[in-house]
């Protein structure tokens, strides 16, 4: 707390002295809340603020910690700053989105109730122009997904992931290279070749989401008034949040299929009064096979992995979904 307050004081040009809140002071604050959090009383600006410090950053949790803040803000009736001694950028930008005010003490100073707004010497990193391959993605998001699994693709040779994703070698080879080039992955072997992913698991998810590496599967969506017979389909969109968040269902089912096999369809007139405006049914024509990634998943219910339909619904304006996308990247990214 030290380094906020001399970040605040350097910043703002005042002289702020901060007093812990003491435990038997938060009694009317759940006991969970003094055992997550250290609560600090200062004024800035001859405005009554509370300075909340997480006793361990490893339990960040954006969606958590809304709720958390906006319960000490409501029972202490004060301004409420959150503060942290590091975030991850895509973080940084969920807390920005939702209004909270944070200082991350030497890099930024949020606090929109008192409409500040410092940053300095935020280290970011290089936005990169493409993003990933289709098959370097589904490859990426695989082994996120896939972590208790018994057969994990760091384990495999590129043939045999060639095999397992229904990729050609020469498809792999591609994507590899692809992430390799974006700095994810080393390649180790001679004559036989392994992948080795840089960071764990958490880390990969956030670098990609801060160089804006990951695109939606989706590459239009198809509305038809009878689904193609024979065909398997995975229920996706707004169809499939209700299998892993608390978001209700939607009235417009949608189906993911991949490109190919849709284009195989349209070639063969078989689907019924194919429009982009409306229909009983929206097919999610997909860049990759959504099958693939949900094979050992064991959901009950046919849907598409978390992951990719986080990225198909991550430019929603929906507060209902992006709630439910919070949920999302809360349960399966570690």
């Amino acid at each position: 707390m030290k380094r906020a307050i001399d970040y605040i004081n350097k910043t703002l040009c005042i002289n702020v002295i901060e007093n812990q809140i003491q435990n038997n002071d938060l009694s009317n604050l759940p006991i969970y809340i003094s055992q997550a959090y250290k609560l600090y009383n200062v004024t800035i600006f001859n405005k009554d603020i509370v300075l909340v410090e997480l006793k361990n950053e490893e339990d960040l949790s954006i969606l958590q910690l809304d709720k958390h803040l906006q319960l000490i803000k409501n029972t202490v009736n004060k301004i409420v700053v959150l503060v942290l001694t590091n975030i991850f950028p895509y973080n940084r930008k969920r807390l920005i989105e939702k209004g909270i005010n944070f200082i991350v003490p030497e890099k930024q100073l949020f606090m929109p109730e008192l409409l500040i707004n410092l940053s300095e010497n935020y280290t970011q990193r290089k936005t990169r122009l493409k993003n990933l391959m289709p098959s370097s993605q589904l490859l990426f998001l695989f082994h996120i997904i896939h972590r208790n699994n018994s057969w994990e693709i760091e384990e495999n040779s590129f043939k045999e992931i060639a095999k397992k994703l229904k990729y050609t070698p020469m498809a792999v080879s591609y994507a590899v290279d692809d992430l390799k080039n974006h700095g994810l992955i080393e390649v180790i072997g001679e004559k036989e070749k392994y992948i080795k992913f840089n960071l764990d698991r958490s880390a990969l998810w956030h670098i990609a989401q801060e160089q804006n590496l990951l695109g939606s599967p989706v590459l239009k969506t198809v509305y038809v008034d009878e689904l193609p017979q024979n065909i398997f389909m995975l229920k996706a969109n707004v169809s499939a949040l209700p299998a892993y968040t608390d978001l209700n269902p939607s009235q417009q089912p949608y189906f993911a299929i991949e490109k190919t096999v849709f284009y195989g369809l349209q070639k063969n007139n078989t689907l019924r009064n194919p429009n982009e405006n409306e229909g009983k049914y929206a097919l999610e024509i997909w860049k990759y096979n959504p099958i693939t990634l949900v094979n050992e998943l064991h959901n009950d219910i046919a849907v598409v992995d978390p992951l990719s339909l986080y990225l198909s619904l991550k430019d929603s304006q929906d507060e209902r979904i992006e709630m439910a996308l919070d949920q999302i990247a809360e349960k399966y990214v570690w």
